[in-house]
């Protein structure tokens, strides 16, 4: 008997995702078809110019736009952010620091700071 192996593919949402780019300002080939997973590697080893661009100037998709602000994806909901960003914009953000930006961080730290207290506790106790 032998075997096949068949070529994993995703679709090019989930292939966006893996690359950290917003899926509607990717070129239209990347959007219409399927991604393999030998593709998606030879993406992230040799990104073409495109995919540079966007990782430099965006625009983000809410998960990179959260980590570059030092907040949550549900801290930019609260605060009304639901568009993508660009490089640009999340650094007027940075520099007007609205309160809802200045809110948000320091609710993410407390989050952490309670996360490392959890860590800590649990592992003392399997000490």
């Amino acid at each position: 008997m032998t075997s096949h192996q068949s070529t994993q593919t995703m679709k090019p949402a989930t292939a966006a995702k893996k690359l950290g780019v917003y899926l509607e300002a990717t070129p239209a080939e990347f959007r219409e078809g399927a991604v393999s997973r030998a593709e998606l590697n030879e993406l992230q080893a040799n990104p073409p110019q495109w995919l540079q661009d966007l990782r430099l100037n965006g625009p983000h998709p809410r998960p990179v736009v959260a980590a570059k602000l030092g907040v949550s994806i549900a801290g930019l909901a609260r605060a009304g952010v639901t568009e993508p960003l660009t490089t640009e914009q999340i650094e007027t953000l940075k520099q007007e620091e609205p309160e809802w930006l200045v809110r948000e961080r320091a609710t993410q730290a407390e989050v952490r700071k309670e996360s490392a207290r959890i860590k800590k506790k649990n592992a003392e106790r399997q000490a």
